[in-house]
């Protein structure tokens, strides 16, 4: 063969290689690649690991990467005032067609005690994805083996009942107790309360026994109530959890329901275009056995909503947090 049909030959060889990427491309064979079945997304998380928000966003990303309804997630904690942070940079991220943010009242709270302006109703409501109950969470150790024992305790002396939350101000771990306190008698402004930056601080300071009382979603300490190194005195919710071996607080004869919940945001300014395809993305997973097996494992309550309907919520929320604050002062 001569050196002009060899270069010819190669050359043919070359185009034959990149058109058969082309179709495979083209195909969506290629997964992670920027298709619309399988965009490479970003999920950031506003807290530490293994806190709720956490959790919660985790487990999404593993069910969308295991049903194939995505490329695979890049997952981010962005650490600081409680989610405040995360929810500025999400808020500067404006028009990125890549990102999602897990987020919950605690950070609708947090943005008010932190004085910030980037409130969550600036950013693209996504959907919401659950609500968790709370519960409270003692040490193995604890003097207190019942609701009666801790509100005993607590009636007698607000100041000697040490109570931690894995999130600041205004957000459910600290509006819990508060509104627990006043059931109870107690005024808001006597409980003393210490913030931890989500679950996995808050359970070191429970182990260390450094706090009397934790306030968190009971999915955060699954392992350690496994073990018996953590005790649960109550969960918050009206029905007992199926997971947890825990009375509710009307069956322990506080008058009292509470609820969290958690959702997912992207930034401002994106595409209708892209808006529809992340609702449609959680859509999907929600439809999943392995979603549905997730809400399970962690005692979460489906309370799936999307979209506007979310984003009434949503600022709904944020006035109800904001009364609240106001009324402790810290708003």
């Amino acid at each position: 063969m001569t050196s002009r049909r060899r270069v010819h030959a190669r050359l043919a060889g070359v185009i034959l290689a990149v058109s058969a990427a082309m179709v495979l491309a083209s195909c969506g064979v290629t997964r992670g690649s920027d298709d619309e079945g399988h965009r490479r997304l970003q999920m950031w998380i506003p807290n530490s690991p293994g806190g709720g928000y956490d959790l919660t966003g985790r487990a999404a990303t593993h069910v969308m990467e295991d049903a194939d309804l995505t490329g695979r997630f890049e997952i981010t904690n962005v650490l600081g005032a409680s989610g405040t942070v995360a929810m500025q940079r999400l808020l500067n991220a404006e028009g990125s067609n890549d990102v999602v943010m897990t987020m919950g009242l605690g950070v609708v709270g947090a943005v008010y005690t932190n004085e910030s302006s980037a409130r969550v109703s600036k950013a693209t409501p996504i959907a919401r994805l659950i609500e968790d109950q709370e519960a409270l969470i003692v040490p193995k150790d604890s003097p207190f083996k019942t609701v009666e024992d801790l509100v005993d305790a607590w009636k007698k002396d607000p100041k000697s009942v040490t109570i931690g939350g894995g999130s600041s101000p205004g957000g459910p771990d600290h509006i819990f107790p508060m509104q627990l306190a006043k059931t109870i008698g107690i005024q808001p402004k006597q409980v003393k309360y210490i913030a931890y930056d989500g679950g996995g601080p808050l359970t070191t300071a429970l182990l260390g026994e450094k706090i009397d009382v934790g306030t968190s979603g009971p999915s955060e300490f699954e392992g350690q109530i496994k073990d018996g190194s953590l005790r649960v005195l109550a969960v918050s919710g009206a029905e007992r959890l199926d997971n947890i071996d825990a009375p509710t607080l009307k069956e322990s004869g506080v008058d009292m329901v509470f609820a969290n919940w958690r959702g997912v945001l992207a930034p401002p300014g994106i595409s209708d275009e892209t808006r529809d395809y992340l609702i449609t993305l959680f859509e999907d997973m929600h439809k999943t056995k392995g979603w549905q097996a997730e809400l399970k494992r962690n005692g979460w309550i489906d309370a799936f909503i999307t979209g506007d309907e979310f984003g009434a919520f949503l600022k709904e929320q944020d006035e109800r947090v904001a009364t609240t604050l106001k009324e402790l002062g810290l708003a």
